[in-house]
């Protein structure tokens, strides 16, 4: 029988309210999650979600422990305050951390040395070396590390797979994706650490589509280039706004990927994204096309307080959405949730199956079943989602000299300017 395991969220921003939260939330309605506490840099975004009307709504009489308390001043900045709470957590109990990129290496790795599981928004981290070493430490503890590439959940990409993997399609050769987030995220926290010397948009939301392709085909990425275009944010500080990859895979595909933070607040979608895969077979070509943002539900409403942006809408109900159910509030389905759902149960299955054992066998045993899901391949983790962090890194490489071709090796493992 499984014990509810308790959840720590590092991290107040836009994630976890829109997907993070109401996802531990529900898990603890079904009685899987213990206590729940989030901590953030200040009080600021902690009382946003304490009072987010739609959470409310959706989950009447539940709620988080805030650290800093909500009565701290705004103005408080307490960066280390999440290390108090990973020592207050008992032992291998779930940390989710949902903090900006060039934090994801040092707050994981916190997580580990507190002996704790933990579920991290993707990238993993930016460079292959050190989601090697996190993968070392995790597997030496018997911790679970999990990467939030809910696209892996999406049934669309469970089917092409199956189907690919099957040789339904024929091999991949040519492709493009994008993934253009709205406009607004240049208001929000992002202009305060999404500066063009910490990450870019193919980093940041066009590695979904770098792991899907991973994931569908098995096809290693052998180099790449990136191209950014450059941009300010409100507070002035300089970003990249958008980004444009060509990505050469080791059978000789290619794939572009476009990504930015520039989908206009007032059109129909609330992003534009999709992937197209051209694939060669034997004396015919196979396809997998997926469109992603629009997916045939369509609303007009009567303003735009009830359409999340535009009158006339595309309202995608497959990632996450809030729906009626038989108890009381709302209940969140889609693959964003299974896919958070799913590591968080997986660090509870762990957990339930060595409980009763010495600890020298329960530790083996984690260890047997941490590699049971590497080798499964359907929840992300470092051993089978580092060749993303091996794009990444080269795709920094590149973007910074200005779309420079970068070669990808894998044995060893390493980025290189072309010559």
């Amino acid at each position: 029988m499984s014990q509810p395991i308790d959840v720590l969220i590092i991290g107040g921003g836009m994630i976890t309210h829109d997907l993070l939260l109401p996802s531990v939330y529900h898990l603890k309605r079904t009685g899987q999650v213990g206590a729940i506490t989030v901590t953030a840099l200040n009080s600021a975004p902690l009382r946003a979600l304490s009072e987010s009307a739609t959470i409310n709504e959706a989950f009447p009489g539940l709620s988080f422990e805030a650290s800093p308390p909500l009565s701290d001043p705004p103005e408080r900045m307490q960066p280390e305050l999440y290390k108090e709470r990973l020592r207050a957590l008992a032992p291998r109990q779930a940390v989710v951390v949902a903090v900006p990129d060039a934090f994801h290496y040092e707050t994981v790795k916190a997580c580990l040395q507190h002996d704790q599981h933990v579920l991290c928004v993707k990238p993993l981290v930016l460079s292959h070396a050190q989601a090697v070493e996190i993968e070392t430490m995790a597997r030496d503890r018997g911790l679970y590390v999990g990467v939030e590439y809910h696209k892996r959940f999406d049934r669309r990409s469970l089917v092409a797979r199956r189907n690919y993997r099957a040789g339904k399609h024929g091999t991949f050769v040519m492709g493009e994706a994008k993934l253009i987030e709205p406009y607004y995220y240049r208001h929000s926290n992002f202009q305060n650490w999404f500066t063009c010397d910490k990450t870019d948009p193919f980093v940041y939301v066009g590695c979904h589509y770098i792991d899907l392709v991973w994931f569908i085909t098995g096809l290693k990425p052998v180099g790449l280039s990136v191209s950014g275009v450059e941009g300010r944010f409100p507070n002035g500080k300089q970003g990249y706004m958008w980004a444009n990859a060509r990505v050469r895979y080791e059978n000789g595909a290619l794939l572009s990927v476009t990504a930015g933070l520039g989908y206009p607040d007032a059109a129909a979608g609330s992003n534009d994204q999709g992937l197209l895969m051209y694939c060669e077979g034997d004396n015919r070509n196979g396809m997998i096309h997926h469109i992603d943002n629009e997916r045939g539900v369509r609303y007009a409403f009567l303003d735009t307080d009830y359409a999340e942006g535009s009158r006339y809408r595309y309202m995608s109900p497959d990632f996450f959405r809030l729906v009626p159910w038989e108890q009381p509030g709302t209940k969140p389905v889609g693959y964003g949730v299974e896919s958070v759902c799913a590591n968080i149960e997986t660090m509870i299955r762990i957990e339930a199956q060595t409980a009763a054992l010495a600890p020298d066998a329960a530790l083996a045993r984690r260890r047997e079943l941490i590699r049971e899901v590497d080798e499964q391949g359907i929840l992300a983790t470092p051993a089978n989602s580092a060749i993303n962090e091996l794009v990444v890194e080269a795709a920094r490489l590149s973007i910074v000299n200005e779309g420079a071709w970068v070669d990808i090796a894998h044995n060893p493992a390493g980025v290189s300017l072309r010559r």
